[in-house]
C-alpha cells in the first residue's frame, strides 16, 4: 500500500502542469526525434537514434514518477494544528545565531522543494528541527555542513 503525499494545493496543480507538458509537448518532441533519427537506417551504429531512445527512456521515468506522486497526493489542510506551532506550510523567519543573519523559509513536501525561493522539505533536517517548534524557541540543527543554530523569530501560515 503506498503511502499519501502531502501538498499544497498550488503544488499539485504545478505537478498536473508539468505532467501535462511532458505528455502533449515534450513527448512528442522526442518521437519525432526519434523518427527522423530511424529513417536513417542501421539502428545499431546509430547514435541520434541512441540518444534520442535514451531521451525518451528518461522522460518516461518522469512522466511515472509524476503520475505516482500525483495518484497519491493529498492536500495539507493545516486546520486543526495548534496556530502557533510551526508545520507544513508555514514561512518562518528564522535568525542565524551564527552568522547574525536573517533568513526566512516556507515548509513544503519534497515534491515541492524549491531552493532558489526559499521553499525547504519538512524531511530535511532544518525541516525536521523546525516542526513543531514556536516563535521565541532556539534550534540546533546537524547537516553536512556542520552545526546550524538558529532562533525562530515568526511563523505564519497562508
Amino acid at each position: 500500500m503506498s503511502r499519501f503525499v502531502y501538498m499544497s494545493r498550488e503544488g499539485i496543480e504545478k505537478l498536473k502542469t508539468d505532467l501535462k507538458r511532458l505528455i502533449e509537448v515534450e513527448q512528442p518532441k522526442i518521437s519525432e526525434k526519434l523518427e527522423i533519427a530511424r529513417e536513417h537506417g542501421d539502428l545499431s551504429e546509430n547514435a541520434e537514434y541512441d540518444a534520442a531512445k535514451e531521451e525518451m527512456s528518461m522522460l518516461q521515468s518522469r512522466i511515472i514518477r509524476l503520475q505516482d506522486t500525483l495518484s497519491r497526493a493529498q492536500i495539507f489542510d493545516p486546520k486543526g494544528l495548534e496556530p502557533d506551532e510551526i508545520s507544513m506550510l508555514s514561512t518562518v523567519e528564522l535568525k542565524d545565531l551564527k552568522r547574525k543573519k536573517n533568513v526566512t523559509y516556507t515548509l513544503v513536501s519534497a515534491e515541492e522543494t524549491d531552493i532558489d525561493n526559499n521553499r525547504i522539505s519538512v524531511q530535511s533536517p532544518v525541516g525536521k528541527a523546525l516542526i513543531g517548534k514556536r516563535v521565541g524557541d532556539e534550534v540546533t540543527v546537524e547537516v553536512p555542513a556542520g552545526i546550524l543554530q538558529f532562533k525562530i523569530l515568526s511563523n505564519k501560515r497562508d
